[in-house]
């Protein structure tokens, strides 16, 4: 019986696309990366620094990010040693319609909610 946590820094393999995405975004850190990345493509090691995080520890943030299809992975032509991220476009179209679908949902409840309790008598 083993009594170590659970590996929570890569989100399960067989769970839906949506799944993988929130749970790669659970995390303050990969949210924060998401964050630096939607002002300009940064290496890992800048990331690393600007976040204040080891090295290892960043790439193992970047691998999860990378792996749910949310941030891309190039070399630039001088360095192939140097990795730079971007994120992925429209990496986040799930999540988006997600999103929108529950709010619809949401506001059909509240609406009919509302029908309901002005239908009711006061007393």
């Amino acid at each position: 019986m083993s009594l170590r946590a659970p590996d929570i820094s890569t989100p399960p393999r067989g769970e839906n696309p949506l799944d993988r995405t929130l749970a790669a975004l659970a995390d303050p850190h990969r949210r924060a990366v998401i964050d630096l990345l939607r002002e300009r493509p940064r290496a890992a090691g800048e990331l690393a620094r600007v976040m204040g995080l080891t090295p290892p520890a960043m790439s193992r943030h970047l691998r999860t990010l990378r792996q749910v299809g949310l941030v891309d992975e190039s070399h630039p032509v001088f360095d192939a040693r140097v990795r730079i991220y971007s994120l992925k476009a429209g990496a986040m179209s799930d999540l988006m319609r997600w999103l929108e679908e529950t709010e619809r949902l949401w506001i059909e409840q509240l609406a009919a909610f509302e029908a309901h309790l002005e239908k009711a008598p006061r007393g």
